[in-house]
Formats: C-alpha cells, structure tokens, sequence
C-alpha cells in the first residue's frame, strides 16, 4: 500500500482537475471532489502499472506537499 497526496483544483469551466506531484504525469478530472478521489485512486493505479510494466522505480512520496501563497505585483 502506499499514500499519495493529490492537488484539486477548481476550473473556470466547471469540476476539477487533479494532479499528484510525487508522480509527474499523472492527473485526472472531476465534477465533484469525491469523485476527483474516487479517479484519483484509478489514475495513480493506472500510472503505477505504467511504470512497472517499462521497468521503471515506483516514486514514493518523501512528505506532503504544502500549499504557499505569494504575493507579486502584476
């Protein structure tokens, strides 16, 4: 079993769209939050598969990202 943190964030068309950092490449799109898990869980499962089956390392994730705000003039 392992644990990945997953990044939601909200489109301007509407639902989701999900990324998870520990594994670039891998993402995935939601109407609701349950379900951007829900895909999630598939699309990290997918990705996993992906890797395995090219003879590739599994990435684990070190620790959770954090989420930081800055603030530039624009």
């Amino acid at each position: 079993m392992r644990t990945y943190s997953i990044v939601v964030e909200a489109e301007e068309s509407g639902g989701f769209f999900v990324t998870v950092p520990a594994l670039p490449g891998c993402f995935t799109r939601g109407a609701t939050v349950e379900e951007c898990r829900e895909r999630a869980v598939e699309a990290i499962e997918v990705h996993i598969a992906g890797l395995q089956a090219d003879g590739e390392p599994i990435p684990e994730e070190l620790a959770a990202p954090q989420m930081l705000a800055v603030t530039v003039a624009a």
